[in-house]
């Protein structure tokens, strides 16, 4: 009669079974750890993992954007001078191309004249007959110029377009509420103003100022 023992090696192919199993997971356990960063809370790992607050990003940027402005920005008469000399030697020495035209920094002292949706003409000794200035006061401030004039604020920084559309919003905001939250527009027309600030040079006849300082002489 046959025996009633188990076929050798049998009893074997369980324990070599679980073995492997538990190898594969230690492998899969060992790759998950490779492959995860700690964030420590309040790091900037912290902060880029947090949904994006344009808002919180304009009040961070707009000090450095407002001082790099004001470090560069020619007077406007110099400005219009050398840009009709030698636009690109200009453009080098005052501006930051983003995508196909330049912003281009300027500080200016001049007489406002008439506005319309919080935008005013402004009349600058020096300037050419043909060249016409004009400064945006909010309180819808539009452009990106704030947010590209620096050169470093870089679309493949955020998520998406949107993020980037709303990173400019954000530095609008933060530049009206430290800039233009005291300024009476009502009374603004014939007053002197030294503005600083910057413009996309698209048609060289026609430049509007978005302001990062603005003062009321008289």
């Amino acid at each position: 009669m046959a025996g009633t023992g188990s076929m050798p090696g049998s009893a074997t192919r369980p324990n070599r079974r679980k073995l492997i199993l538990a190898g594969a997971l230690v492998v899969l356990v060992g790759a998950m750890a490779f492959d995860t960063t700690v964030v420590r809370i309040g790091s900037t790992e912290d902060f880029r993992q947090q949904a994006f607050d344009p808002d919180r990003f304009g009040t961070t940027e707009f000090p450095r954007i407002r001082e790099f402005v004001t470090d560069r920005a020619p007077d406007a008469p110099t400005l219009a001078t050398e840009l009709a000399a030698d636009k690109a030697a200009a453009v080098a020495a005052y501006g930051t191309m983003a995508g196909a035209f330049p912003v281009m920094t300027v500080a200016l002292t001049g007489t406002v004249g008439d506005g319309n949706s919080g935008v005013f003409n402004v009349a600058v000794d020096g300037m050419p007959d043909d060249v016409v200035v004009r400064i945006q006061t909010g309180p819808a401030i539009n452009g990106t110029e704030l947010r590209d004039v620096t050169g470093d604020i870089e679309f493949n920084a955020f998520t998406n377009q949107i993020e980037y559309q709303d990173a400019g919003s954000g530095i609008n905001r933060a530049m009206a509420a430290e800039t233009l939250s005291d300024l009476d527009r009502d009374s603004l027309t014939g007053k002197t103003v030294s503005v600083t600030g910057a413009f996309t040079l698209i048609n060289p006849k026609n430049w509007l100022v978005t302001p990062v300082a603005v003062e009321v002489v008289q």
